[in-house]
């Protein structure tokens, strides 16, 4: 059944309309977004969809396909903690969020289905929070540019749902562009797209799902980003970002706390990672991309120590199988991995790394090609 027609069974009526925003996968650039930093992003095919109406009466109304269960019922000036809330918490904070700004959404109908992995790290939330956004902005008449837009999604996952991240999946749900990625600098939101097309070169990008199912809220993600800000202090910076990769070795010097200096290390040689790989795409060169994605799991997985044994395997697994290179993506202790890799070698390079996972004793991963996706959009 649709969203349409569900919908209509749910609450009654016909929706006012149907909205839809994909999941992500990064290319490079992890931890970089709420450093002020750099990121290359693609949207994927999956998304998440809502059937939407408005209600007048201050009541908002959620229902999941993917999740079940009855409909939920919030009251849209309810001050009661939302961070409990599960799923809802989502659409739930992005009207709160909007209300906050001024904007007067006087309550809602919803029900979303989903084709983003939950918990992959491809971004199902920040999908969820841009659907709901764009189907607010666009029945209430609010006017949202896109990167207001995604500013105020990213609030609601920061200060509703209590997940500090920074706000590069939200600006990538909203405004990838089909065939291209998103080079973006998070400080002022610029951004660029740039052609990815990897089969036009004879190669392939693969996600693996590692089916490890990651929880950013459980303050490990939170840690890293205030080791991150630390360092930024001792070091007299704005933001990481203002640290470039020549002035790295005298910044780790001054630096007392090792782990903060790890952290101050990933991140300004990621930033650099951006760079390079933006400027390999720029001269139509992607085949050398790949050995700067498995220099970027190294770091994540020794710096950062955000990896895990099974985002580990897939790297070893499919370079081991002849892959360009490969680096697990997202906030990591699981989720998912990208794989750069000749298309000829795609489906050996697959079968590698589920081999060694059943090797391992590991649930079979999940394996797809990452098809650069266009962005928001009503249906």
């Amino acid at each position: 059944m649709n969203v349409a027609a569900r919908f209509e069974e749910l609450y009654g009526a016909a929706p006012e309309g149907v909205w839809a925003a994909p999941g992500r996968v990064n290319l490079i650039g992890e931890y970089t977004d709420f450093n002020e930093g750099f990121v290359l992003p693609l949207a994927l095919p999956h998304t998440t969809v809502a059937a939407v109406s408005r209600r007048t009466d201050g009541l908002l109304r959620l229902h999941s396909a993917d999740i079940g269960g009855e409909v939920a019922e919030l009251r849209v000036e309810d001050p009661a903690p939302l961070s409990g809330g599960g799923w809802t918490a989502y659409p739930a904070g992005v009207v709160r969020v909007l209300r906050e700004a001024g904007h007067a959404v006087t309550g809602a109908d919803l029900h979303v289905a989903s084709t983003v992995p939950t918990g992959a790290g491809l971004s199902s939330s920040a999908a969820l929070e841009v659907v709901t956004a764009l189907a607010l902005d666009d029945l209430f008449g609010l006017g949202l540019s896109r990167p207001e837009l995604a500013r105020l999604a990213q609030r609601a996952e920061n200060e509703h749902v209590g997940v500090p991240c920074g706000v590069m999946d939200q600006m990538t749900s909203a405004c990838a562009v089909e065939g291209h990625l998103l080079h973006l600098d998070t400080r002022d939101l610029g951004r660029r797209q740039v052609p990815f097309d990897p089969a036009a070169a004879g190669l392939a990008l693969l996600v693996v799902d590692t089916r490890v199912r990651h929880r950013l809220g459980d303050g490990a993600y939170a840690e890293r980003r205030a080791g991150c800000e630390a360092g930024a202090r001792a070091l007299g910076v704005r933001a990481l970002r203002d640290v470039t990769v020549g002035e790295l070795p005298a910044a780790l010097a001054r630096l007392d706390d090792a782990t903060v200096a790890r952290y101050v290390r990933h991140v300004v040689s990621e930033n650099d990672r951006v760079d390079r790989v933006a400027a390999l795409l720029d001269a139509g060169d992607l085949r050398a991309v790949g050995p700067l994605l498995t220099e970027g799991h190294l770091s994540l997985r020794d710096d950062l120590r955000v990896s895990c044994p099974e985002l580990d395997l897939v790297v070893r697994a499919a370079t081991g199988a002849g892959a360009l290179g490969a680096r697990m993506t997202g906030g990591g202790f699981g989720g998912s991995a990208v794989v750069l890799t000749g298309a000829d070698r795609a489906d050996a390079v697959a079968g590698a790394v589920r081999t060694a996972f059943a090797a391992a004793g590991y649930a079979e991963p999940g394996v797809f090609p990452a098809v650069p996706s266009g962005g928001a959009r009503r249906l």
